[in-house]
């Protein structure tokens, strides 16, 4: 009997110690994160499922203070305020990167390259497109973790958007990047400005449309509530919004804290491009419904935008690393058949 206590006592001083242990290895992740999406529009809601996820998946070892609309400081400022330690991570998107390099277009939107969110991922995932994109973002002390592609986006506009004529003297909210120079080619008029002063330029006539977003978010934003004119399918844009943290941060991170947000970022790509196919599509039927006009381009008219992106595009690689990396997506999506 004595024996079989003792053991006992043994046992639990044994269990004891190693949960000890486990709790004195276990480590806290804590990230100040930016996003330029509400809290109300759909991928607001998928930021806010991303980090539930993490959280999750950690034990709440990783705990994340999420910041939305751009709360903390403009989104073209987010990259910066988190290499120099005013947030932790950046959740918005390469492209608004594109005044230190140009090579930043080319991590988040090839405009009018890729068809579809999947083809675009693939690169990401099957083509060393993480590392060609690291190789970039290290150099200003950021790691790049991964992406998160809605899908193409529509423009609204006051004005109709039938073809590529309709572009002429229109003026609208850009990204800056690629779509400034494209668009400029085209006859238009973009003026870079944050998404939180979309809606006001469309209500008082400063601009006649923007390039926002896609169906769903456009919704999300209330665009639709002025512009009543948009096109759908998307063709123009497909912006990769990424996640990318300073790199002292994430190399402080235990590589199963790393290895956590870098799988979850996958599987919001996954729930991002599925769930917005099917809201896109169902939210394209209620605007028909609510008398927004819907203009699907002809062939020809997609044919004569392409060829400017094109042009935009040689046009637009000035640097060694933006050559590179349009090399790396062409390649792809020559290999792929998807140009020749």
């Amino acid at each position: 009997m004595k024996l079989l206590k003792k053991a006992a006592s043994v046992a639990a001083v044994a269990a004891l110690a190693a949960s000890t242990a486990l709790t004195a290895s276990a480590q806290t992740t804590t990230l100040r994160i930016q996003t330029h999406f509400s809290p109300e529009t759909l991928s607001g809601q998928l930021a806010a499922k991303y980090v539930e996820d993490i959280t999750a998946m950690s034990n709440g070892e990783i705990q994340v203070e999420m910041f939305y609309s751009s709360s903390v400081v403009k989104s073209v400022e987010t990259f910066d305020a988190a290499a120099t330690g005013i947030l932790d991570c950046d959740m918005t998107g390469g492209a608004y990167q594109t005044g230190k390099n140009p090579a930043f277009q080319f991590t988040g939107d090839l405009m009018g390259g890729y068809s579809n969110p999947y083809q675009q991922m693939a690169w990401l995932l099957h083509a060393d497109g993480r590392a060609a994109i690291n190789e970039l973002y290290n150099t200003y002390d950021m790691e790049f973790i991964g992406w998160w592609i809605p899908g193409p986006e529509s423009l609204s506009s006051t004005k109709p958007i039938r073809n590529v004529e309709d572009f002429k003297d229109w003026k609208f909210r850009s990204p800056p990047g690629l779509a400034t120079k494209v668009f400029s080619n085209l006859g238009a008029s973009p003026i870079v400005m944050d998404f939180n002063e979309i809606f006001t330029a469309l209500e008082t006539g400063i601009i006649d449309g923007a390039d926002a977003a896609n169906l769903t978010n456009n919704i999300g934003l209330g665009l639709y509530d002025i512009a009543e004119h948009t096109n759908f399918p998307g063709f123009h844009s497909m912006p990769a919004d990424h996640l990318a943290c300073r790199k002292d941060v994430w190399e402080a991170m235990p590589a199963h804290h790393k290895k956590i947000m870098e799988v979850a970022m996958d599987s919001l790509a996954l729930h991002n491009a599925t769930l917005n196919e099917v809201r896109n599509a169902q939210n394209a039927q209620e605007l028909r419904a609510k008398g927004v006009n819907l203009y699907e381009w002809s062939p020809e008219e997609l044919a004569k935008f392409r060829e400017a992106v094109k042009a935009g595009w040689t046009e637009f690689a000035t640097t060694p690393e933006a050559v590179a990396l349009l090399e790396s997506h062409v390649n792809f999506l020559t290999e792929i058949g998807a140009m020749r």
